[in-house]
């Protein structure tokens, strides 16, 4: 069962990340990067609080180079969720390419964070 320290151990690394992609793909708006940011952290605090409430136990397949768990794409798919609402409603005139984008950059940065740093 994942534990208090770990999760908001790694749900900073988990916003770091996306922070450092985001600038890397060229955004510079605070409508884009402050609620992307934010919600790689909070997304990923959220899935796996839930997992600890519940008890449930990561499995990683036995491939040591990718060690993919539930709980790894639980954090990706509760960050592209939350990052997408997020910057959809605070930069509306983005488009919605762009919106997509960065949701993904971000769900992407919080997925591998989960698997390696976690």
């Amino acid at each position: 069962m994942i534990d208090w320290p770990t999760i908001f151990g790694g749900a900073p690394m988990s916003a770091v990340a996306a922070g450092v992609v985001l600038v890397a793909l060229g955004c510079r708006a605070p409508a884009e990067l402050v609620p992307g940011v934010t919600s790689s952290f909070v997304a990923p605090v959220a899935w796996n609080a839930i997992l600890h409430r519940t008890g449930g136990r990561g499995l990683d397949i036995p491939f040591k180079a990718f060690p993919v768990s539930w709980q790894d794409t639980g954090s990706g798919v509760f960050t592209l969720a939350l990052t997408s609402t997020s910057i959809g409603l605070s930069a509306a005139r983005a488009g919605a390419r762009r919106v997509v984008a960065l949701s993904l950059a971000c769900a992407a940065a919080a997925f591998v964070v989960d698997i390696y740093l976690y």
